[in-house]
């Protein structure tokens, strides 16, 4: 059966040995609760496997230089195709990535530019802001430069012996005597009663030289130094050189006095004069790259220059791609840094619109997550597009509307962590429709907007919001509700919250989905506090010292040193994981592990689930903060699962763990139901609630219409993306969304509710 991938035996993290047959050519959209094992199917699995297996068939050379693939837990697969994974993850973290460079529209506008460009500043790399031949000479091509906030350096109110410098190097150790003893300066004096005189000299330095003689703490002896003012050091010191290997602290301190600007010399662009005096019809390469994509579609279809004309026809077919997938309010100059990962999966997405290959698998992580409906249609089309040209596409989603569109679903549970893996239904969407499944049920579940709205009198105002595309709007944003923003993607949603609101008011709490930290050592025990109590109450049992019961120190695998695996040196090759054969990725030595607790060893302790966890301790603190984990959803976990494994989604309910109880808070929250389930839904809208039913106030930016019907209020911006948003369309409760014709999320809602309602 060569016109399906037949998988036997897949027992990947908490797959239970399944089997399953997933035909070729179909739209198959795996769902189920998350922590099902949905990820470990598709991309743990099918997808390393396919890598695997291609990969092999390369010269070793070559294969030592690309990414390293372990084979997964399955017993087999056949017929599988080659993958090509469409993720949410960041374009790399490099400074200088922009949305030009990572769709390959760069290159071919420097190229256009340095074929019909007036005057010519020469051949394409002279119009590079990464080459030397383009870039700015002041900012070397960055477009920012770091200016030091010189204010910051000094407490006026203090005295010199007081610590009036505010920088550690300057106000302690032997460089602080540069002032102290300064015969110019009256340490005993308060900064703000300096004269000018003496300001010029603590800040700029003096006219003549002046040696400083004090004692040494090293030698014991007398040292003379030449004086320096506190600008001009910290500039030449601190700011004028690299500083990546002072130490961490250090390193913050300096940022905090630092603030990044616009180059002036080249007005932010990066690129030097030549390059920018260069111009095509009026427009010089900046200008193309601050146009929005749809803007710079109809500059470019201007150009009727053979040579230009050409090329311009290749940027016009990238430029068309962005507007297809719902990103035309996006311009070239934008750093790949700033984008959501809907956006990001987006911007992956353009390259594969134009390819010819057929017999691929796609695999796609909830391409519409971070999505308004609206924009959602649009990706649907072209992942039926993409499957029309005979290839496989395989969708990890919780979507109504994409799970609507399947020719096959999958699902897995019937719930998260080792209560899922199983391969609990496979069929049509009426099939499933028809099913006793969590998404079955979910599916049949009517959406009914929000009928009784807590009422409010306080508000947080916003007068005159300007920031990016916003049109000097001014709305009031509810006090002790829940209020969910809307709109489609680039009408202003994060521009007003995440910006103008937090700006405006500094004491609210953001809870956003980035990564809770890069260590591997991280896990859910750790980032709660939990692994101190875990570690006092193994002690406590055994008599002996809590260190034992840390991966960090006594209790290290003496092999890989408590990270549970090993990086071997390989020539020309990339940094190779293999997991540690004298731990077997456990992180604790044998006699860590002979210690028990309530029967079990510190490795069994920390692969509990939260939910197994809960019933396994009876200690107060670590129940509370177990029953919050819970309470956000993450029961599924393991209690030592590094957090460098957890996706966007569950970074947030991790951090809002620590946040449920409190009281007289602003939370903010940036798409928090990504990656859920409409089961998981529920209980996130349960919980808002207790936040709001304790005094606080809870907004959300968000796209999905369940959560938005919940919602007391709703602030809907718009009518479009980019330029054509940055309007308060409607602001309202969510009953009166549905009857606002002008409103896209109003129109939605209400085909969604007489949908579910039918």
């Amino acid at each position: 059966m060569y016109d399906a991938i037949q998988i036997v035996g897949a027992s990947e993290n908490n797959l239970k040995h399944i089997d399953l047959t997933i035909p070729k050519e179909q739209l198959v959209v795996f769902v189920g609760v998350s922590g099902s094992g949905k990820s470990s199917l598709a991309f743990d699995t099918i997808a390393v496997e396919s890598s695997r297996q291609w990969q092999a068939s390369y010269p070793l050379y070559l294969r030592n230089r690309m990414p390293h693939y372990e084979r997964p837990a399955v017993e087999y697969i056949q017929n599988l195709t080659p993958s090509i994974v469409v993720d949410q993850k960041p374009l790399g973290t490099n400074t200088r990535s922009t949305v030009g460079t990572a769709t390959d529209a760069a290159p071919l506008i420097r190229l256009l530019f340095s074929r019909v460009g007036e005057p010519s500043a020469g051949a394409a790399t002279a119009y590079s802001f990464n080459h030397p031949l383009g870039m700015c000479p002041i900012c070397t091509g960055l477009g920012v430069r770091l200016e030091l906030n010189e204010e910051s350096l000094f407490d006026q109110e203090k005295t010199i012996q007081e610590g009036g410098i505010q920088f550690s190097q300057f106000a302690a150790g032997w460089q602080s005597r540069l002032y102290l003893d300064n015969p110019f300066l009256d340490s005993n004096k308060k900064l703000k009663d300096f004269s000018d005189q003496e300001w010029s000299i603590l800040r700029e330095g003096t006219d003549q030289p002046l040696k400083i003689e004090f004692m040494s703490n090293n030698t014991g002896q007398s040292d003379r130094v030449d004086y320096e003012g506190v600008i001009p050091r910290f500039h030449r010191l601190y700011l004028n050189r690299d500083i990546s290997k002072l130490k961490k602290s250090l390193q913050d301190e300096i940022a905090s006095h630092v603030e990044s600007r616009p180059c002036s010399a080249c007005q932010g662009t990066g690129l030097n004069p030549n390059a920018l005096a260069s111009r095509i019809n009026g427009y010089n390469i900046a200008d193309y790259y601050d146009m929005q994509a749809s803007e710079l579609l109809a500059v470019l279809q201007n150009i009727h220059n053979p040579v230009g004309a050409s090329i311009a026809g290749q940027i016009v077919n990238i430029l068309e791609h962005m507007v297809e997938v719902g990103l035309g309010y996006l311009t070239l100059s934008r750093k790949t840094d700033t984008l959501s990962g809907g956006e990001v999966q987006r911007l992956k997405m353009i390259r594969h619109l134009g390819s010819n290959l057929s017999n691929i698998t796609y695999i796609f992580d909830e391409p519409t997550a971070g999505l308004h409906p609206d924009d959602a249609k649009r990706i649907a089309a072209l992942l039926v597009k993409l499957r029309d040209k005979h290839n496989l596409i395989i969708v990890v989603e919780h979507s109504r509307s994409m799970i609507e569109l399947a020719d096959e679903v999958i699902e897995l549970g019937p719930k998260a962590g080792n209560r899922g893996g199983q391969l609990v239904f496979q069929g049509s969407v009426d099939s499933l429709k028809k099913a006793d499944t969590q998404t079955a049920r979910a599916l049949r579940e009517p959406v009914t907007p929000n009928s009784s709205p807590r009422s409010w009198t306080d508000e947080f105002r916003i007068d005159h919001a300007t920031v990016n595309n916003l049109k000097g709007i001014s709305v009031s944003i509810p006090k002790g509700v829940l209020t969910a923003v809307s709109g489609v993607a680039g009408s202003g949603k994060s521009s007003l919250i995440r910006k103008e609101f937090v700006s405006r008011y500094p004491e609210a709490i953001v809870i956003d989905q980035k990564a809770i930290g890069t260590s591997s050592r991280s896990t859910p025990a750790t980032y709660t506090g939990i692994m101190d109590e875990i570690r006092k109450q193994f002690a406590k049992e055994n008599g002996v010292g809590p260190e034992w019961f840390s991966s960090n120190s006594k209790g290290a695998c003496p092999v890989c040193k408590g990270t549970g695996e090993i990086k071997p040196e390989v020539a020309f090759a990339d940094a190779v994981s293999i997991v540690c054969e004298e731990c077997r990725g456990g992180r604790f030595n044998p006699k860590a592990l002979s210690y028990k607790y309530s029967g079990k060893n510190i490795q069994e302790v920390l692969a509990l689930t939260i939910e197994q966890a809960l019933t396994f301790f009876s200690e107060k603190k670590i129940i509370t903060r177990l029953n919050s984990l819970q309470e956000v959803g993450l029961g599924y976990m393991t209690l030592g699962q590094s957090t460098s494994t957890f996706s966007g989604g569950e970074n947030q309910r991790l951090k809002l763990a620590s946040e449920i109880h409190k009281k007289g808070n602003i939370y903010v929250l940036d798409e928090p139901s990504t990656g859920l389930h409409h089961h998981d839904i529920q209980r996130l809208i349960t919980l808002f609630d207790q936040l709001v039913n304790k005094g606080n106030t809870v907004i959300i930016v968000e796209h999905r219409l369940e959560m938005i019907a919940l919602a007391d209020w709703v602030i809907d911006l718009g009518p479009g993306g980019g330029h054509e948003g940055g309007q308060v369309v409607f602001s309202g409760t969510p009953a009166d969304l549905m009857k606002c014709d002008e409103s896209l999320t109003g129109q939605y809602l209400r085909a969604l509710v007489e949908q579910s309602n039918g």
